[in-house]
Parts: C-alpha cells; sequence; structure tokens
C-alpha cells in the first residue's frame, strides 16, 4: 500500500512544478514585450536629448546605439524611436535604421527595420495611401505615403535603393503569426516621399 500513497504525495509537488514551469515561460515572453515597450520611455528621452544637442544621445550608460529618427503613423497611433544600426541588440528595444542606406531624410532609399512581434507589428495593418512621418534628428519631418507592400524571399531578391528619390523600406520578418523566428521571407513596405 506504500505505493498509491507515494504517487498521492508526488502529485501535488509534480502540479506545483508544471504550474511553475508554466508561469516561468510565460513571463519569459511577457518580457520580451515589456522590454521593448518599456524602452521606448527611455527611447523618447534619448530622442529630446539628440535633438536639443544635434549630436547622438546613447539612452543608457551602456547603449551601443543612439536615436536617429521618429517614426509615426498617425492613423495606427504608432510613434517609435528609431535607434542606428539594424542588428538584434537594437531591434529588441527598436526599430532600427540600416546604416548602408540613405540617411532618414535624406536623398535615396532609407531602410527601417523592427521585429514582426514588436515594434513593426503594424505594418500587416498599413494600406496604400496611408501616411508616415518621418522626423529627422534636425525636426524636419518628412511626410511619405505607402506605395506597396510585398513579401521578398531574401535568397532571391532585395530592396532596390533609388539614389534620385526619397523613398522609405520598412521591413521585418514574414509571416507574421509564425512561431519560428527568421526565416528567408520578409515583408516590405514601401513609401515615397510626399513633395509639396
Amino acid at each position: 500500500m506504500t505505493g498509491p500513497c507515494i504517487k498521492t504525495k508526488a502529485m501535488p509537488l509534480l502540479v506545483l512544478a508544471l504550474v511553475l514551469a508554466g508561469l516561468w515561460q510565460t513571463g519569459s515572453g511577457a518580457w520580451i514585450y515589456l522590454k521593448a515597450h518599456l524602452a521606448q520611455v527611455l527611447l523618447q528621452r534619448a530622442w529630446a536629448g539628440t535633438v536639443a544637442a544635434q549630436e547622438p544621445v546613447p539612452p543608457w550608460p551602456w547603449a551601443d546605439t543612439w536615436p536617429v529618427a521618429r517614426l509615426t503613423v498617425p492613423s495606427k497611433d504608432i510613434d517609435l524611436i528609431v535607434l542606428n544600426g539594424a542588428y538584434g541588440r537594437t531591434l529588441a528595444f527598436g526599430p532600427g535604421y540600416l546604416e548602408s542606406s540613405a540617411p532618414p531624410g535624406s536623398r535615396g532609399t532609407t531602410i527601417l527595420t523592427g521585429h514582426r512581434d514588436t515594434h513593426f507589428r503594424f505594418l500587416q495593418r498599413l494600406k496604400a495611401g496611408d501616411e508616415i512621418l518621418l522626423t529627422a534628428k534636425n525636426q524636419q519631418v518628412h511626410r511619405y505615403r505607402v506605395t506597396s507592400a510585398t513579401v521578398v524571399d531574401v535568397n532571391r531578391g532585395s530592396i532596390g535603393q533609388d539614389t534620385e528619390g526619397h523613398q522609405l523600406a520598412l521591413v521585418t520578418c514574414y509571416p507574421f503569426d509564425a512561431i519560428s523566428p527568421g526565416g528567408p521571407l520578409r515583408y516590405v513596405v514601401m513609401a515615397e516621399e510626399e513633395t509639396l
């Protein structure tokens, strides 16, 4: 009779262990979203400092990046600070500026990247004609209109970089609801700057 008694005593411990493991996994997943949103508060402060000083101001002392632009989409209630560099360590906190592309607000194609499940999740809701505002550190606001949204295989295609016009490319991984991160597909939203 000791066998069933041991099973009965072990069952609550097993249930407790499973509940704790579930809470740990849920907390780990929630931390990604919490970090992404809380970082934007610090980034807003760093952006204000960058605009005031016209020099890069890192969002925290050990940061190896700094704000380079402000991205807003009024119709979608989006207001994000864009960081220098499109690296994993940067994208955890906000969208990143691809340094090999045209600087924000200048002639050419500016490429911004972001995670599909946090900052750039809104890309799937953008439609042709939607307005996107990009504010450079000199506080000049550049108005863009979405012209297209396509899926590109990074192994077969690329983003054309127009050197004469003023384009904005917003890039994220695809599909939006993928279970595994990465993969070869990218969702690319292209926008043209409006001339006054």
